[in-house]
């Protein structure tokens, strides 16, 4: 069968748009109490912090960071770090890093902290930052004071906890989870390197107030970044097969044993469903009296496509692809 990917038209656009909420008024209400206030308190902790680490998903590396941030947290050092590199399609690594460069970020570090992969450049590169630069009402304290910051759900706990790995070799100090608002509030400083003398302040994930467009909410949402039934698990599993067949990414095929690749998402959570035997029966009135029909359980078998995105096991994806071949088109 010829795959026929179909585009990403206005109609698209139109379905996803009206099933996406992501907009200002939404974004506070999903995290009531927390991204609200989570800007003022990090600005208020700024005083005592010499860096700032921003954590972002590897697999989005030019999409969905808060612009807020560099606005509110001021001229301090800033380290970006692009987590969960395992997930990521690293080809491009190069271009990615140039086009961050023409941005003005020019400190990136890709992580894997799951394997602690180049965690061990981190401390290094945040004690040359901060060596650098003028150590703002900091006097002769010789400890340093941190800041991690990103959106929800891109692993920044996980990089304090593979830190203290690394260098203290120590277990966990902070909650991980596999979905956003785990880290509800500023903390206490959690020590993560004895020489130099380091403490990390985690903070809760906080979304921009808007969101760019909502191909860029899209892969947000993949990646986890807003809790999947808000956007609806349907849609985003319908523009995760898109994105796989436009970039012929077909490891789903041979995952599911689908025996080709296929372009309807109701066609591919159908045969999903049968496989994983996500089905149940029903009753359908007719003409001639109940009919007990099987009938597929479509949410269970767009979480378990997701899910097995978003473990790797479809393989790596790079989303911003588009992105690193030139400036984006305008919506419609």
């Amino acid at each position: 069968m010829r795959l026929t990917t179909r585009a990403l038209c206005g109609a698209a656009r139109a379905a996803w748009r009206e099933s996406f909420p992501l907009d200002g008024r939404d974004v506070a209400r999903w995290f009531p109490g927390h991204m609200a206030k989570g800007l003022k308190k990090m600005q208020s902790s700024l005083k005592l912090v010499d860096c700032i680490i921003e954590v972002h998903d590897a697999r989005i590396p030019l999409s969905g960071r808060n612009p807020l941030f560099q606005e509110t947290l001021g001229l301090k050092p800033h380290l970006l770090v692009l987590n969960k590199m395992d997930l990521a399609d690293m080809k491009e690594q190069q271009k990615i890093i140039q086009h961050l460069e023409g941005e003005g970020l020019k400190n990136v570090i890709f992580t894997n902290c799951v394997k602690d992969e180049n965690i061990k450049q981190i401390i290094p590169k945040v004690t040359e930052l901060v060596g650098s630069s003028y150590r703002y009402h900091r006097g002769e304290n010789l400890e340093y004071c941190i800041m991690v910051i990103g959106v929800p759900n891109v692993g920044k706990s996980s990089l304090i906890n593979s830190l203290r790995r690394q260098h203290l070799r120590k277990g966990k100090a902070t909650r991980v989870g596999g979905e956003p608002g785990i880290t509800r509030a500023v903390m206490s400083r959690i020590q993560v390197c004895e020489r130099p003398l380091m403490f990390l302040l985690d903070t809760p994930g906080v979304l921009a107030p808007r969101i760019q467009s909502v191909e860029t909410g899209l892969k947000l949402a993949l990646c986890g970044t807003v809790l999947d039934h808000l956007v609806g698990e349907e849609t985003l599993a319908d523009y995760l097969l898109y994105t796989l067949n436009k970039r012929q990414l077909l490891g789903y095929v041979q995952h599911y044993g689908l025996g080709e690749a296929c372009d309807d998402i109701a066609s591919v959570l159908k045969r999903v469903a049968v496989k994983l035997r996500k089905t149940q029966k029903v009753k359908v009135l007719t003409g001639t009296g109940d009919v007990n029909v099987v009938q597929p359980n479509y949410p269970a078998a767009a979480r378990d496509f997701l899910r097995a995105f978003r473990s790797g096991v479809l393989g790596p994806v790079m989303l911003d692809r588009d992105l690193l071949q030139g400036p984006p088109a305008a919506e419609p």
